[in-house]
């Protein structure tokens, strides 16, 4: 398994090509690249050419680090055409950038409309088709994550979907802070995925179903509003405890293909004592589990 840092926090403080050696500094050897201006920002056509691809994986070079995964955001599950024909093409430049950088690891979400659930996947497996040739060329892994808001939201929900495209180059990929959104039991989905489970992403979050449901207010009253934080461990309501016992049950933690990416958001004021903390957590919590799944 391997623990990356996602760097955005650090998206305001740091240069794209300065990511490398501040994870080194932080006490990481992997990163993880999320959405960026100068690389592949959100919906939009990549930015990066391939001098800048060369100089990022020369930067990673230097500082020791490897890239473990490269997470897009776009918006192939549009039911709007024009969208998701535009999504197609920079997909395929996000696979070239990404092969180029050495890496065979991507992570998504599967973006669409909820409220247009059975137009946005037929607008899914088109872009699938369309770009399954490539990425089974190129030896490409692409882990999804159902994330609030999304055509599918639900956990065992999304992996049918997954499941559906028929390819084990599609997998799934367990966002923590997105566990009371997904409704189904942690444990339940990291069993029915199997090692099909890429990438897990380590933050807390509130429990929104608390309190009869009245523990975020909206107004005007259901307002189709999803709520979530990305927290450090501990300042949530996830059950760490199940979370790693189930990654160690699933054998997530003792695979080389495997990805844990830190993904705290929410203290970009303490983010270098954050980062720090979380590596020490998410070390000592997975060595825990793997413990005890040995023992049983």
């Amino acid at each position: 398994m391997k623990i990356a840092l996602d760097p955005t926090p650090f998206h305001h403080s740091h240069s794209l090509l300065e990511f490398p050696a501040l994870a080194a500094e932080l006490g990481y050897e992997y990163l993880q690249l999320t959405p960026h201006a100068d690389f592949l920002p959100f919906f939009n056509h990549p930015k990066a050419d391939d001098q800048l691809v060369a100089d990022l994986r020369r930067a990673c070079r230097d500082a020791g680090v490897q890239i473990a995964s490269v997470l897009p955001v776009l918006r192939w599950s549009s039911p709007d055409p024009d969208a998701r024909e535009a999504a197609v093409r920079y997909w395929k430049r996000a696979i070239r950038m990404t092969v180029d950088l050495g890496v065979t690891q991507m992570n998504t979400e599967f973006q669409g409309r909820p409220e247009l659930a059975e137009e946005s996947e037929r607008a899914f497996y088109r872009s699938v088709e369309e770009l399954l040739p490539l990425i089974e060329r190129e030896g490409v892994h692409i882990a999804i994550d159902p994330h609030p808001d999304d055509f599918v939201e639900q956990g065992l929900a999304a992996w049918r979907v997954i499941r559906g495209v028929n390819s084990p180059h599609l997998g799934f990929a367990y966002v923590a802070p997105h566990t009371f959104h997904m409704e189904d039991a942690p444990l339940e989905i990291m069993a029915a995925v199997g090692d099909r489970l890429r990438v897990v992403h380590v933050a807390d979050t509130m429990d929104h179903h608390r309190s009869h449901g009245l523990r975020y207010i909206t107004n005007p009253p259901g307002a189709p509003a999803r709520v979530h934080q990305h927290l450090k461990i501990g300042d949530g309501d996830v059950d760490w405890d199940e979370f790693f016992g189930g990654l160690a049950a699933n054998g997530f933690l003792d695979r080389e293909d495997t990805v844990m990416v830190s993904s705290v958001f929410a203290e970009n004021e303490n983010a270098v004592e954050v980062s720090r903390y979380q590596l020490e957590q998410m070390r000592e919590r997975a060595a825990a589990a793997q413990k005890v799944e040995v023992k049983a």
